[in-house]
């Protein structure tokens, strides 16, 4: 009754019963997180990967919880601390000599030092593609604004000043020359970087001589600094107003930090600081996967899942997935109301998230454009189902991207999109694993590329209201300011997003310049609405196997290039030029 409670209220039906379904009620997700949350604080030892192995009420209420829970080991630091020594340092395993040539690295030396501890999995894989960069950074987030005044703007930034000194991943650096193994080192304290130069608008638009100059595919943060995060101001006497670049690294966030980010510098503004939740400490994820699931564990399961794969799976041909960020190219597309409803109507029915439906159809796209049956792609996981109480709300870069494998061939469309959803819920054991890791249990032999495409499927909150850009709300306290530009990029060719607003679904390509981002998303609609379509009909199989991904318009289109009938002369040659000759 306690678990029917909470999931009544969370999922805002009347009425849940034993045999009722947590996917066929519409939840989802992140909504698991959650309900997992509440069930902990009555007592449920349970984890999100529980309620998707168990999502019917009255097997899940039967579980009675995982024995393998990860024991956090308290922070060993002492406050003022001289002297850090290698025991003190439980996440790591770092001898005296790199301890001392860290505290020599860091301003105020060892007493500014909080903590250190390794890099978690997707941080590893983001280190290197940054260590490979010949300029700039793939992973740089950048985010334009305008303010309308300098005291809003000043505003603004002390309050990020005050999220920084709450969460210790924007206090962190990370150091990796000359030691033992990586590092992220968390300072106790880390002061916002901000600086202000001038520009003449006479050289041009303000905005732009500022993205020009501070292009992340040219420039790079320095990751040895903390916090990985700084502003770049400039005053725009033309437009009487401050704009202003937000640079966030990778390293340090995810979508859902940059969510947090903004909410919290929100609550400060309107002098709720009070309100503000505990914030939940990096130091956990980095825990949970140094010390949980071994690799043993992960190695078992994707050489179960991806021994036999000998051959990568390269949409469109792209083999490059080192582009370091450069070339790409982003498109964004709202999808209609009515393919919303019909994939959560769909998905209900097939007791599925619709993030299952979204890997079947990108899986159908992958087979349409490399030719193959048996796909693989890279598929980017939550990384929250640990559960744990804030952990929807914490800070830090908890996600992570591992290979996803499907065979869309001959198969029964609503067995597929359940087999897609077994296989999505078996991959959340193993969300902490090293994407390297799971590439080596592969049967491609490096340097040759696992995959060239990643989906990811994400929750957001309902953009804020704006007009012409600006947020529009006369209370809210960043009205008035405009969100010019952001830019998301990472080194894959290709990306496809999918944005879950809760009642609203759009797509977000970032494509190789080589592809149409326009293209790629009009493509994921179609297959999208096929398979929408065919759950609904209940058709059992779609010929040949294959959604069809291609939108009428542009079939139609390449249709009228292929019309090259013309009619042909019956006469013979020789009476051919006779006619010739008497015309001329």
């Amino acid at each position: 009754s306690a678990i029917a409670a909470v999931w009544e209220e969370l999922l805002g039906v009347t009425r849940v019963g034993r045999r009722d379904h947590f996917f066929e009620l519409g939840g989802h997700s992140l909504l698991a997180i959650t309900v997992v949350d509440r069930l902990r604080r009555l007592g449920y030892a349970l984890d999100v990967r529980d309620v998707f192995a168990a999502p019917v009420l009255g097997d899940l209420a039967a579980i009675k919880g995982r024995d393998g829970t990860v024991v956090v080991p308290p922070q060993r630091i002492p406050a003022d601390c001289e002297r850090i020594v290698p025991d003190m340092l439980p996440l790591i395993d770092l001898n005296q000599d790199d301890i001392d040539q860290i505290a020599r690295h860091v301003p105020g030396g060892m007493t500014n030092i909080q903590d250190i501890y390794a890099l978690s999995p997707l941080q590893d894989g983001i280190l290197f593609h940054h260590m490979l960069a010949d300029a700039g950074d793939p992973y740089l987030l950048t985010t334009t604004m305008s303010f309308p005044n300098r005291e809003l703007l000043q505003r603004f930034l002390l309050a990020v000043q005050h999220v920084i000194d709450r969460h210790d991943i924007l206090r962190t650096a990370f150091l990796w020359h000359g030691l033992s193994h990586p590092a992220q080192v968390v300072l106790r304290s880390a002061q916002l970087n901000v600086r202000e130069i001038e520009l003449d608008s006479a050289d041009g638009p303000v905005a732009e001589q500022l993205a020009e100059r501070f292009d992340p595919r040219r420039e790079c943060l320095d990751l040895g600094k903390a916090p990985l995060l700084d502003f770049i101001v400039a005053h725009d006497a033309d437009g009487d107003r401050w704009v202003v670049i937000q640079r966030l690294h990778h390293l340090i966030g995810d979508h859902s930090t940059l969510d947090v980010l903004r909410d919290e510098v929100h609550a400060i503004l309107r002098g709720r600081t009070g309100d503000l939740a505990m914030p939940v400490p990096f130091r956990d994820l980095v825990a949970y996967a140094r010390l949980g699931e071994p690799d043993e564990s992960h190695e078992t399961y994707f050489s179960r899942i991806l021994g036999d794969v000998h051959e990568p799976t390269l949409a469109f041909d792209l083999a490059d997935v080192q582009q370091q960020g450069g070339g790409i190219e982003e498109f964004r597309q709202a999808l209609p109301a009515s393919l919303n409803n019909a994939l959560r109507h769909a998905a209900r029915r097939l007791g599925v998230s619709v993030a299952s439906l979204c890997h079947l159809a990108w899986a159908h796209i992958l087979s349409n454009t490399s030719h193959r049956d048996d796909v693989v792609f890279g598929t980017v996981l939550f990384g929250r189902s640990l559960g744990g109480e804030g952990i929807d709300r914490a800070v830090g870069l908890f996600i992570n991207t591992l290979p996803f494998r499907l065979d869309v061939g001959k198969r029964d469309l609503a067995s597929a999109a359940r087999d897609t959803h077994d296989r999505l819920t078996q991959l959340i054991e193993h969300e902490h694993a090293s994407l390297a890791l799971a590439q080596r249990c592969s049967g491609v032999v490096a340097p040759m590329p696992l995959f060239n495409s990643v989906l990811n499927y994400r929750h957001n909150e309902a953009p804020i209201e704006l007009n012409d850009g600006h947020i529009s709300n006369a209370t809210h306290p960043m009205a008035g300011v405009k969100v010019l530009s952001d830019e998301v990029r990472n080194n894959y060719p290709l990306t496809m997003s999918v944005e879950d607003f809760g009642d609203s679904l759009a797509l977000t390509a970032l494509v190789s310049s080589s592809l149409s981002g326009q293209h790629i998303c009009s493509y994921m609609q179609c297959a999208l609405e096929k398979l929408a379509e065919a759950i609904e009909g209940g058709d059992r199989v779609v010929s040949p196997y294959r959604l069809d991904i291609v939108p009428a318009t542009e079939r139609a289109l390449i249709a009228a290039w292929n019309t090259t009938a013309r009619a042909f002369p019956t006469a013979c040659l020789g009476e051919l030029f006779e006619q010739q000759v008497r015309r001329t």
